[in-house]
């Protein structure tokens, strides 16, 4: 071999040997590249999902405080309804009462409540009240029961009211007392609740 063929053959080797370098040099180059990039893809990924959560999380937050709001709005639309049709059927039984009252199963109920008012007083003193609208009636209840009457000073829609003073004892059977614990036990799941 001549010196230019060694030559020759050692630039040849040498631009092989080069270029290998250069090839595996490359190659690593890009490998690490690529684990960089897939790295950075999978970081990116990790943030881009925490992301979505936290947004999904805080729409989940502002649709479930959205629903209670609705929910509260309707609740409070419902109970205001609720109140309006309750002081309305009461205001219709109270009309019920006032036309009650001049029948003669009203008149029949005083009678008994009267009875029963002189039997629990025994040998008590008793002082039993009618309802200024029954003053009409006070001489024929008198009769009936056998029982001193006295006409309430003030209306309380009907019925009778009774007091026991030396034992202390007062017996409301007025329609107004009636009425009144008939509203505060109602409720719209099912009437008058009894506990």
């Amino acid at each position: 071999m001549t010196t230019e063929e060694k030559l020759q053959h050692f630039l040849n080797a040498s631009i092989e040997d080069a270029q290998n370098r250069s090839q595996k040099m490359i190659s690593d180059y890009k490998e690490a590249l690529a684990k960089i990039a897939d790295e950075h893809k999978a970081e990116t990924l990790k943030k881009a999902e925490l992301q979505i959560k936290v947004e999904e999380d805080k729409l989940q937050r502002n649709r479930n405080k959205e629903i209670s709001k609705q929910v509260l709005h309707i609740k409070r639309k419902i109970t205001k309804k609720q109140a309006e049709l309750k002081d309305k059927l009461f205001v219709e039984v109270a009309h019920m009462l006032e036309e009650y009252m001049s029948t003669e199963d009203y008149t029949k109920l005083l009678v008994k409540e009267i009875k029963e008012a002189v039997d629990i007083a025994g040998e008590s003193d008793v002082t039993i009240y009618i309802d200024p609208a029954d003053s009409e009636s006070l001489s024929k209840l008198e009769m009936m029961t056998g029982a001193s009457l006295t006409i309430s000073e003030y209306s309380f829609m009907g019925g009778t009211r009774a007091v026991i003073r030396d034992r202390n004892i007062l017996i409301d059977n007025s329609f107004a007392k009636k009425l009144e614990e008939a509203k505060e036990n109602f409720n719209f799941n099912g009437g008058i609740s009894h506990e």
